[in-house]
């Protein structure tokens, strides 16, 4: 995986992370959360994982520096 990979992926999540479009909505999703605050809980898994993917490809060295 390229650098500039990780660099767009990271705009697409500063980009969706203004939510305006679920403000308004009510739904309940699985008839416990409001969409909002689903829209958010996978919002973070994401950004989670994108950053998991940022340490493993942007630095791909930094594990063997802690070893020695």
């Amino acid at each position: 995986m390229k650098r500039w990979m990780i660099y767009v992926g990271l705009v697409v999540l500063f980009i969706l992370h203004q939510d305006f479009w679920f403000w308004d909505d009510a739904t309940l999703v699985f008839g416990v959360f409001p969409v909002g605050l689903f829209y958010h809980i996978m919002y973070s898994v994401v950004a989670g994982c994108m950053w998991a993917l940022a340490i493993k490809f942007a630095w791909p060295d930094l594990g063997e520096d802690e070893s020695q």
